[in-house]
């Protein structure tokens, strides 16, 4: 005769099989707990009073104070479009040119991968987790220590981002600093990127002459000018601006080039509170705005229409120090602060995310981060730049930090999905069975559970959940060595994402270093 207790085991191992079964089951991309593209917007730190205030006072400042040192082909585009230039060689910009610009600018657009998997689309409050730089070091945990960074670096952490889910797209993260001319760096720096992953690249040319050999690289990955025109899969991650206001000259010339070519452009000002830009955080926003809102001019009056992200990056400085502070907690909220900016006039934007402080992957590093990418994502900021693998205040890059941040991103999502509360979500159907009428007494095996256990919750790829016996029977396994060995595991399977016969024709033509 079969007992209770036998009964009770059965379901229970059931029930775990079951689950099990289902985990190891692929989900479509629409029903992934989180997914790229969620939509924010919960968090507001400014009332709607202070986002009016913040406008009036950026449009004050470009009206009054405006930006100097504009190249002479930008003064000629941004005059012709009603800018008006000073006998003190600063340019103004009248309220109703701003708004005009503003009207033109692109309110949403997407941001292609070379697979089509990766397309992301920035409209609304939808939030996408990426990388950014760039940092001069890579940390070495072995001896926990700093080195320079390289190409053969950069093209690793480009691989690893094409293997972490929760990673969107990939601006480069490391300068290749063994290559002492800019040019080459430049198109090393384009192609580790391109060769390790088909997501969205962010780039930078360090120096104009770097855009057309630059763009021809493009196209022979594109098959061609016209396919890359047709799906422009690398973006210009430009600071067009040198804080406080003013133009980059340089910069500026490469941006009107890359915009001649259709490469969407990232409008970047990086202004750090207390230093380039005010004290008050309000402030420093309202200085990043303008200096955007000055770009969205540029480039609109140039080209109406043209893909910019709305790049407001202000930092932090500790003013004790003078030094700059990424994993504050007023850094999360100049962060989100900017992306209520950015749904204040519907242009997509981006902003720094996730680095940190510390020098190593740690608690700070882990509550610096935390922060910093879910307040960032409850803002409804489409591209969250730097959330994973940048310590030391971008100092450094930590590719078993990228792989440890893919987790904390997924989590970092999850709040950003938030609840649904749906009929079925709060029917008692489940709940009557499992209590009345002699139900099991609990939902580990329902029918309900099991359909939820993947959509509905998320389970890390590293993090360890074992419960303390489990953890000293497993020899108390160290969350840094699964790091490693999850990332050696993808860089020993991880190809170049470029066709050999394409990469042997650049590598001919290029001075390619990894």
């Amino acid at each position: 005769m079969t007992t209770e207790v036998e009964i009770r085991k059965n379901r229970r191992g059931g029930g775990r099989a079951a689950r099990v079964a289902l985990r190891a089951a692929p989900l479509a991309e629409d029903k992934r707990p989180v997914r790229p593209g969620l939509e924010g917007g919960q968090y507001t730190p400014m009332t709607e009073a202070g986002v009016a205030r913040i406008h009036a006072a950026v449009m004050d400042a470009l009206e009054v104070v405006g930006l100097s040192q504009a190249p002479e082909s930008g003064v000629e585009i941004m005059t012709a479009a009603g800018a008006i230039l000073g006998d003190d060689g600063r340019l103004r910009f009248p309220r109703a040119l701003v708004e005009d610009m503003i009207d033109k600018a692109a309110k949403s657009f997407p941001l292609y991968g070379r697979d089509p998997r990766h397309h992301l689309d920035l409209s609304g409050t939808r939030v996408h987790y990426g990388t950014a730089g760039a940092a001069v070091n890579v940390v070495d945990l072995a001896t926990q220590s700093y080195r320079p960074s390289t190409a053969p670096d950069l093209y690793d952490a480009a691989r690893l981002a094409q293997h972490l889910d929760n990673i969107h797209f990939f601006q480069r993260t490391m300068v290749c600093c063994e290559i002492p001319d800019l040019v080459e760096m430049d198109i090393n720096t384009l192609y580790a990127c391109l060769a390790g992953t088909t997501k969205h690249v962010g780039t930078s040319f360090s120096d104009p002459a770097s855009v057309d050999p630059g763009m021809e690289l493009i196209h022979m990955v594109a098959g061609g000018e016209e396919a890359w025109r047709a799906m422009p899969f690398v973006s210009l991650s430009n600071c067009f601006v040198v804080p406080p206001m003013k133009f980059a000259t340089e910069s500026c010339l490469t941006m009107e080039a890359c915009i001649r070519a259709g490469m969407p452009i990232l409008l970047l000002s990086a202004g750090q509170a207390g230093a380039t830009a005010p004290a008050p955080i309000a402030a420093a926003i309202v200085q990043a705005v303008a200096e955007c809102l000055a770009g969205v001019v540029y480039v609109n009056a140039m080209a109406p229409g043209h893909p910019a992200v709305f790049g407001t990056w202000p930092f932090v400085s500790d003013l004790r120090t003078g030094a700059m502070s990424g994993g504050s907690a007023e850094q999360a909220l100049l962060s989100a602060g900017c992306a209520q900016m950015h749904r204040f006039y519907g242009i997509p934007g981006g902003a720094a995310g996730g680095m940190t402080d510390s020098k190593l992957p740690d608690m700070q590093a882990g509550w610096e981060q935390g922060i910093i990418n879910v307040l960032s994502g409850l803002s409804g900021l489409n591209m969250v730049y730097e959330s994973v693998g940048m310590y030391a205040s971008l100092m450094g890059f930590s590719p078993e930090g990228m792989v440890l941040g893919n987790d904390l991103i997924g989590q970092a999502q999850r709040c950003v999905r938030g609840i649904d509360v749906t009929e079925d979500a709060v029917s008692l159907d489940v709940m009557k069975a499992v209590c009345l009428d002699g139900g099991p007494g609990h939902y580990l095996g329902s029918d309900q559970t099991l359909a939820l256990m993947q959509t509905e919750y998320l389970y890390p790829e590293v993090g360890n959940r074992m419960t303390p016996k489990d953890w000293v029977e497993a020899d108390k396994p160290d969350l840094i060595a699964a790091a490693r060995r999850r990332m050696d595991s993808i860089l020993q399977q991880a190809p170049c994402q470029v066709p050999p016969d394409v990469d042997a024709a650049i590598r001919a033509r290029f001075p390619i270093r990894f």
